[in-house]
């Protein structure tokens, strides 16, 4: 074989970004990858949902990272909280004390997915969010969305992206509040009600 056999794009195997997955399960999922929120802090809240497909149907393996700010709107700048075991050198999880802002989540078998982290606070003229990136089966390159939490009306309804969209489709962007701390936010890659999901140029 000569070196011109081997350059063109027909004869370079397809690598996980160029081809349907889902390739992640193995090694992006880590314990303790939903419990974002420090170990008691009193402004922890619970966000969970759902990511369904353009049919409806929950999806089994579709993996979440969500990235947030403090209550005070500062971006977090601790390096990271996972301990590891010395002996095996695995994960053993979180340890509890630093808030980084960053978790991994996937899907249960029901298509179900939740997160604990600090309630965000708001970063110049944005209502406060947490940010979404979506990896699902069927998705060749993984999307971006943002979770607003209810509360403050004047916020969401002056903030500079959610002020851009029709009334139905930025309920998409904002949870459902179920009382005590917890808000619903349901993912729909496609079809009616699908979610609002943003290009970064």
């Amino acid at each position: 074989m000569t070196k011109t056999d081997t350059v063109g794009p027909e004869n370079v195997p397809p690598t996980p970004s160029h081809t349907v997955g889902p390739f992640y399960g193995y090694a992006l999922p880590f314990p303790g990858g939903e419990d974002i929120a420090p170990q008691g802090h009193p402004d922890t809240v619970t966000v969970h949902g759902y990511v369904y497909d353009g049919e409806g149907r929950p999806l089994p393996d579709a993996l979440l990272e969500l990235w947030g700010p403090d209550p005070e709107g500062n971006l977090p700048t601790t390096d990271g909280s996972m301990r590891r075991d010395p002996a095996s050198g695995g994960f053993l999880g979180r340890n509890g004390v630093e808030f980084t802002g960053f978790g991994r989540i996937q899907t249960d078998a029901d298509g179900h997915w939740y997160a604990r982290t600090l309630r965000p606070g708001a970063r110049g003229r944005s209502a406060p969010y947490l940010s979404v990136c979506v990896f699902a089966r069927g998705l060749l390159v993984h999307l971006f969305t943002r979770i607003y939490l209810p509360g403050d009306a004047a916020a969401l309804s002056a903030d500079p992206l959610l002020s851009r969209l029709e009334a139905d489709r930025r309920d998409t962007l904002v949870a459902k509040d179920e009382g005590r701390g917890t808000y619903r936010f349901d993912i729909r890659l496609q079809g009616e009600g699908e979610t609002v999901f943003l290009e970064f140029t």
